[in-house]
């Protein structure tokens, strides 16, 4: 797995990489087809004060790639909030990937429309 952790208009701490690299163990946990992780922290410089410490990360994994981002006045909550997104978004990745039975959105439609 490729992890690349990158700040815009802050500087990545170890403490700050090392918290990022612990919330990533839950995802690994879920999901071990994880070909690259691309993280970045960044400040946003907005008129108002809250919401303006940003995370995002893009998730590449066979076949798709998953995105997610969020905002907060503290980093560590954002990192937090970011983290759960992209467990939930892994783990129902995850479940699509092994339920064989479900149909294509292709039948779908045509299916709702003669029903």
């Amino acid at each position: 797995m490729n992890l690349t952790i990158s700040g815009h208009h802050l500087e990545v701490t170890p403490a700050l990489r090392e918290y990022v690299l612990t919330k990533l163990d839950r995802v690994k946990r879920h999901f071990d087809q994880v070909v690259d992780v691309n993280v970045l922290l960044s400040v946003e410089k907005l008129k108002e004060k809250e919401r303006r410490q940003k995370a995002e990360v893009t998730l590449h994994v066979k076949g798709k790639d998953i995105f997610v981002e969020c905002t907060h006045e503290d980093l560590y909550a954002a990192i937090d909030q970011l983290m759960d997104k992209l467990d939930r978004k892994v783990v129902r990745h995850k479940e699509m990937l092994q339920d064989h039975h479900h149909q294509s959105p292709k039948r779908q439609g045509k299916m709702g429309a003669t029903e």
